[in-house]
């Protein structure tokens, strides 16, 4: 199907036909069944196989491997989990530190996976950096974020503060403050690692049946249009589509990110940008922006979408003008010489937020249910994560994986956080990104008087601990 190639960027460039593979027309036995044929889904069929390979595994997709986030994301591969800050405090310091070394290394695993199954999606781990780069607020928010960093036990091997001028030396930006480069971030092409991922867990022996969507689920089966899958364990790895999953998406909603990406830049403007050794990059305010020079000198950048109405899917990522014209004002604060280039393609997705806004990774021995979501926007290698642990609970194997706080081993979905009813959430969330607006806006503006700036400040940050 052609119009698959139009979810983003990443699917538009990829080197093979975007052919179906057969739906599943059969009813199976199989030992587990993994709803999704995107990173969570394809990682957990991965350690499965290489772990006990006599497993019978198999993966139901209801479009094509990469439909989802997976095809369409950033492209950061962070050694992070969102809100790890919460995640961490109470537990000793040598926790902490085994906790901290076990995501750092997320980057380095899925490189050595990418070498042994000869998995080629321009990877390149050049690390990120966090700019303070268009208002002077934006230095002290990232200092204060660098001495928590440090107090929980990290160094300036992991974190290290960049003066104006250390900065220049990696990313050249119109009013550098400093910044924060952050060591164990890589970037790739998303596509490309999907449907690598996907041929490999096949050569494996997994069957994966696309075009066949989920119907029904409950402990022990799934039915889609067709056929039905009986199994003692299932892994519903949907993380943004949980709603297409009831009661799921009571724990998980879809939140949209936005992406634009530009035409091919020339070597002569990326000799006065630099990122020449492939760094992610964000712009540090509460808009949550992001961005890589690719394999094929495009920007790509993104920032922030939105919240429907009773956590609805968007299916329409025909970006409207002014969605794209923010993206476009966004980078072209950083890098004035862009603010006319063309973009050649804009895109979303749908991304996995849970109430606690932080990933969970959890085991129902009783109901043969394990998941892994809520990655909120970090998912490429919280996935990794989470199809690592979730192969090691499955099997039972008793690794540093399944002792982490992110770990819930045991109970059912109500062992998560529920989200509030409608209309609660959504005007909630509106709430918050609106304070978010304003203060972005207030800061931006160099006349706004000191108690204004002061003001806007104040009432985003309180927006924001409110969500958590």
């Amino acid at each position: 199907m052609s119009a698959w190639r139009t979810i983003s960027l990443w699917m538009d460039q990829l080197d093979e036909p975007l052919l179906a593979r057969p739906a599943l027309e059969r009813d199976l036995d199989v030992d587990v069944a993994i709803i999704g044929a995107g990173y969570t889904g394809l990682w957990t069929a991965y350690y499965l196989k290489r772990q006990a390979p006599e497993l019978n595994i198999a993966i139901v997709e209801a479009q094509t491997a990469g439909f989802g986030a997976s095809g369409r994301n950033g492209g950061w591969l962070m050694g992070n989990l969102l809100g790890e800050d919460r995640l961490l405090a109470d537990l000793s310091s040598e926790q902490r530190r085994a906790s901290f070394a076990l995501l750092h290394g997320i980057a380095d695993e899925v490189a050595i996976v990418l070498e042994r199954e000869g998995i080629d999606c321009d990877y390149r781990k050049g690390g990120a950096l966090y700019c303070a780069a268009r208002y002077p607020e934006q230095e002290a928010s990232l200092r204060h974020y660098l001495d928590g960093l440090y107090r929980q036990g990290l160094t300036e091997s992991d974190y290290r503060w960049l003066s104006p001028e250390q900065l220049a030396q990696q990313v050249r930006i119109a009013k550098p403050y400093g910044g924060i480069y952050a060591t164990h971030v890589a970037t790739l092409h998303p596509a490309k690692l999907v449907r690598g991922l996907a041929r490999t867990v096949e050569r494996m022996g997994v069957a994966i049946y696309e075009n066949s969507p989920v119907t029904h689920w409950q402990s022990g089966s799934l039915r889609t249009a067709k056929a039905g899958i009986r199994c003692p364990w299932i892994v519903p790895a949907v993380e943004g589509y949980a709603v297409t999953l009831p009661p799921l998406g009571r724990y998980q909603l879809p939140v949209q990110s936005l992406i634009v990406a530009t035409e091919p830049l020339s070597v002569a403007t990326w000799d006065e940008i630099g990122l020449s050794r492939g760094q992610a990059f964000s712009e540090s305010s509460r808009q949550v922006t992001y961005g890589q020079r690719t394999a094929d000198n495009r920007l790509v950048f993104g920032a922030r979408g939105g919240y429907q109405f009773a956590g609805k899917l968007r299916h329409d990522f025909d970006l409207t003008r002014s969605e794209v014209e923010l993206r476009r004002y966004l980078f072209g604060e950083l890098f004035p010489q862009l603010k006319n280039v063309r973009i050649t393609h804009a895109w979303g997705g749908n991304l996995g937020m849970s109430r606690r806004f932080q990933p969970h990774m959890l085991f129902d021995r009783t109901s043969g249910i394990a998941l892994s979501g809520g990655y909120g926007g970090e998912g490429v290698g919280a996935s990794n994560l989470g199809g690592r642990t979730l192969a090691d609970l499955i099997l039972q194997r008793d690794t540093e994986l399944v002792r982490q706080p992110w770990v819930i081993p045991q109970g059912g979905l109500e062992a998560l956080k529920a989200w509030e009813p409608e209309p609660c959430r959504w005007l909630g969330y509106n709430a918050i990104i609106r304070s978010f607006v304003h203060e972005d806006q207030t800061l931006a503006n160099p006349a706004t008087a000191p108690w204004r700036r002061k003001l806007a400040s104040g009432v985003a940050g309180f927006m924001e601990g409110f969500m958590q």
